[in-house]
């Protein structure tokens, strides 16, 4: 039985900012854009949270929910290298790193022999480290599978940890509500929902064809995690799924030759991310994706093996379909990129690899 930890940092641009600017300690902050540039912000405090302010909440309506909030720039280069060094604690007791962001990361500690190779003390050895070196608190959850030890981390927060052992997970998943399980977003959540699926033992007594057929791959997925499964291994390597750009507009616009005129500085930016880090890598999809002033939002893809210009102007015009009148407050633009075990059987079967063509 393999022994997980997954380690998440608490609230941390905005801890990172309390603690070089200790005046803001004590006060609501949030980190993210100025109110009257429609800025979105990326994480906030909890004295901000108790007022309802969330991470990806617009900025002008976080002040409307707290007129105190003080809104802090973010500073990138700074959280960079603070997680640089949460790593190097982290590689102190494994190599099995899979890092999810700059503020969590997946351990396997299976094979660690420090703490007696108790993963309940590693997890405590690590986050009394990482506060030691950087004055940071971190959050930890622990279990024999991955997405388990997600939801674990978020049972004991701010600065604590929550073990669940191979003997609690029948009883731990009964119970769960499937908005819990990593990848049950609200538009999935409301769907099984809709169907009389609640809980993880709500799934269990459905049956396996008519959620495959409804949910597709992602129903297999559903049936794996309501039973506790989940046979994935931590990636210290993982492959980065997408390339993409986006802009919060100045003031929401509303027909497509305005969206058509902020498309080349979008495409353009998303050439330059191409091929700085992912260059070697191949296209399967191209996406567009627009968010309305009612802060709903709708996403057209369509399969594609190489980056189209004309692609791109096609979806947006697809997705304008969706605006029902409302304004656009944002417009992004990506592209997927196909794993290396999709290019692998592609090869198998003798199918032409893919190209990018980025004189675009």
């Amino acid at each position: 039985m393999k022994k997980i930890i997954h380690i998440d940092m608490d609230c941390y641009f905005a801890a990172v900012e309390m603690r070089d600017f200790p005046e803001l300690r004590g006060k609501p902050i949030a980190v993210g854009g100025r109110s009257d540039r429609r800025g979105v912000i990326s994480t906030c405090n909890y004295e901000a949270r108790q007022f309802g302010v969330r991470s990806a909440m617009a900025s002008g309506y976080a002040l409307k929910l707290c007129p105190d909030l003080i809104l802090v720039p973010g500073r990138m280069s700074v959280y960079k290298e603070v997680s640089a060094q949460i790593r190097e604690v982290f590689s102190r007791y494994t190599d099995l790193i899979e890092p999810l962001s700059l503020d969590e990361a997946y351990l396997d500690v299976t094979d660690c022999t420090q703490c007696q190779g108790s993963a309940t003390l590693i997890a405590e050895a690590i986050r009394q480290e990482i506060f030691e070196l950087t004055g940071l608190t971190a959050s930890a959850g622990i279990a024999p599978i991955k997405f388990l030890a997600k939801i674990a981390s978020d049972l004991n927060k701010p600065n604590g940890q929550y073990v669940i052992t191979p003997n609690m997970i029948p009883a731990f998943v009964k119970d769960l509500p499937l908005t819990k399980i990593p990848g049950v977003g609200k538009v999935t959540g409301k769907k099984l929902e809709d169907i009389g699926l609640i809980t993880c033992s709500d799934l269990q007594a459905y049956p396996e064809g008519a959620l495959i057929e409804r949910f597709g791959k992602f129903g297999s997925v559903l049936i794996e995690r309501a039973q506790g499964i989940d046979t994935r291994n931590i990636s210290p390597h993982r492959e980065r799924k997408s390339v993409g750009v986006e802009t919060t507009l100045a003031k929401d616009i509303y027909s497509l030759e305005q969206c058509q005129a902020v498309m080349p500085q979008l495409i353009q930016e998303l050439a330059t991310r191409i091929k700085r880090s992912a260059k070697d890598r191949t296209i399967h999809k191209q996406v567009v994706k627009l968010k309305f002033n009612d802060f709903k939002q709708t996403t057209i893809e369509h399969r594609s093996d190489e980056v189209s210009v004309k692609l791109f102007y096609d979806l947006l015009s697809q997705a304008l379909e969706r605006q029902e009148g409302r304004g656009i407050r944002l417009l992004g633009v990506s592209v997927g990129l196909a794993s290396q075990s999709d290019i692998k059987t592609a090869e198998d079967n003798e199918v032409r690899e893919s190209q990018m063509d980025l004189g675009f």
